[in-house]
């Protein structure tokens, strides 16, 4: 093995370890703003085209992953970002095997369904999430919504790193190693995002793009209640990054791994459960928050906003898969 591989073998055994001994001293942190908005810097931004800037488009398997309004917000991707499929091809897939359909229409079998639990999540996003997340916003500066969100995301870093790894794409597990010790350190724990101020990013990678990497089909597109759409690929994906995730085995477990001990035992199921519940229910009025402009837009533009949202989830996930 020469001195490159050596390099990557011992950056790797190094990022586990640290991964094991710091666990979730990092806290989780969403590092999905674009670069107009203040993340982590502490200038509050209220205007509303600054506001739908500061949005996190596109995160959560992802991420996540965002209850209910992950769909709008998906729609404001392709109202609001150019795409970038290739000109001569937008809906190119390198996956596409010659008897899946062509331009970009992927299987659609439970539309009838999708549509009702589709109109479902708008309705509860309108009369309970959207309140609730006006309340938020005017109560909560937008500096510490972005913190928050940067927390957030910065937990997640194991599902990416490991991801990263099983595409073989080194350089990109080697940069969320990176990423995840500078924000846990001169971060404050993730609430800032030092390493994109510092121009040190990498494409997200989640299970599903992993099983799209290795040839694995979309499957048909699926709407859940109060879950972002999916493939049914996707979907297989978003639980292993569940697994993934630290805080579900070591903080307050939803999983069970013999001979790991978590900060609240196995046995507390009630505990780990209103944890689990609070902190998804934070995530999520956050994320609408730091949204609320952008949404709004994108509602009002949008006709046939089902399939707009499933042209821009789908189209997404071809552009990450190809990264």
């Amino acid at each position: 093995m020469h001195r490159t591989g050596v390099s990557w073998f011992v950056g790797v055994v190094y990022a586990v370890a640290v991964m094991v001994m710091v666990g979730c001293a990092g806290g989780p942190s969403r590092t999905t703003l674009n670069s107009g908005a203040t993340s982590g810097s502490g200038t509050r931004t209220d205007s509303p085209k600054a506001r739908s800037e500061q949005s996190s488009v596109g995160t959560e398997p992802a991420a996540s992953p965002n209850v209910v309004l992950v769909a709008n917000k998906n729609a404001a991707a392709v109202a609001t970002e150019p795409a970038d499929e290739p000109a001569e091809d937008p809906f190119y897939d390198p996956f596409a095997k010659s008897d899946e359909l062509a331009g970009g229409e992927e299987s659609d079998p439970w539309e009838p369904v999708n549509t009702k639990v589709f109109e479902f999540n708008r309705q509860m996003d309108r009369w309970v999430l959207k309140p609730v997340a006006q309340g938020y916003d005017f109560v909560v500066p937008n500096p510490v919504q972005i913190g928050i969100s940067n927390l957030f995301y910065n937990i997640r870093f194991p599902s990416r790193f490991i991801n990263n790894l099983a595409q073989g794409k080194l350089t990109g597990a080697g940069t969320e190693v990176g990423r995840f010790l500078l924000n846990s350190t001169f971060g404050f724990g993730g609430l800032v995002d030092v390493a994109k101020e510092l121009n040190f990013t990498t494409p997200e990678e989640d299970t599903g793009q992993t099983l799209g990497y290795y040839g694995v089909k979309p499957g048909p597109y699926l709407v859940l209640p109060f879950l972002p759409p999916f493939t049914l690929r996707d979907f297989v994906g978003y639980i292993g990054d569940i697994a993934l995730n630290p805080i579900n085995w070591m903080v307050f477990p939803l999983i069970e791994v013999n001979g790991i001990p978590s900060l609240v035992a196995h046995t507390n199921r009630t505990t780990s459960s209103i944890a689990q519940i609070s902190m998804r229910v934070g995530e999520i009025v956050n994320d609408r928050s730091l949204n609320l402009e952008k949404f709004q837009g994108v509602e009002e533009a949008t006709l046939d906003l089902y399939t707009a949202v499933k042209n821009a989830y789908l189209q997404k996930r071809r552009n990450q898969i190809r990264e």
